[in-house]
């Protein structure tokens, strides 16, 4: 299977391929204008149907609800249309127009692989392809399958995981740039619900699936993010990424 990417793309382990036109899905929040919080939960988090696969239901009795997809009052003062990781609560937020902002739950890297800053949200993929890094199949003799090779002279890349509901990129990924290179960090779906809240991975912002098509159809490129550990310091967030060798890990 071939696929064309970024140079970077054999270097993350959230690095995609393929590009599909964004879709709302039946019954989705961003068509019904609904308020996701415990009433309806199961009615947002239900088995979905997107881009021929299906995302199972997440069993939200399992699922704190502060982490929930949700409206909320905009605590970040920032901008309507910037996308806030606190990463300090483990939430997301998408700020809206009317002082209000869209709240998601989401994982987050181990401790000392955090990151911060200012940058961008440059591009998006539907259902990415999966390439773990050199260093995460050196360990993992299983996943050496999945191996990404550059075609010689080209920018195309073999190997890589099949798109599916058990990619660990799930059904959406979007690339944060800063000062127009790729930080190799990214926001992405994940099929393990129970990591929403915790730090359980190695740099990139995880989300559940069904979040992160909503999330996806809300954003465009170029979309400004700030990551910050506590609201009350983002202002003062340095522009730059601190990126330690370990980020290619999932």
């Amino acid at each position: 299977m071939t696929a064309t990417a970024a140079a970077s793309i054999a270097l993350s382990a959230c690095s995609t391929a393929g590009s599909r036109s964004v879709r709302a899905y039946p019954g989705s929040w961003l068509q019904m204008g609904a308020y996701a919080g415990a009433g309806n939960a199961r009615s947002t988090y239900a088995a979905v149907s997107d881009g021929g696969h299906e995302i199972p239901a997440v069993p939200i009795g399992k699922v704190d609800p502060r982490f929930y997809r949700q409206v909320v009052r905009d605590p970040t003062g920032e901008a309507p249309g910037t996308v806030v990781i606190d990463t300090s609560q483990h939430f997301l937020y998408l700020v809206q127009a009317d002082g209000q902002a869209i709240r998601y739950g989401v994982g987050l890297g181990r401790q000392g692989f955090e990151w911060a800053g200012r940058g961008v949200i440059q591009w998006k993929q539907e259902w990415p392809r999966w390439f773990p890094p050199n260093e995460m199949i050196d360990r993992r003799p299983d996943l050496e399958q999945y191996r990404a090779r550059q075609v010689r002279g080209t920018n195309v890349w073999n190997g890589g995981m099949d798109a599916g509901v058990d990619n660990p990129l799930g059904a959406r990924a979007l690339y944060i740039y800063q000062n127009g290179k790729d930080t190799l960090y990214r926001l992405h779906g994940s099929p393990e619900w129970w990591s929403i809240g915790r730090s359980v991975s190695s740099g990139c912002v995880r989300l559940i699936n069904q979040d992160i098509i909503d999330l996806y159809a809300r954003v465009p490129d170029g979309t400004p993010i700030i990551v910050t550990n506590g609201l009350m310091s983002s202002a003062q967030q340095p522009g730059v990424f601190r990126i330690s060798s370990d980020v290619l890990r999932l």
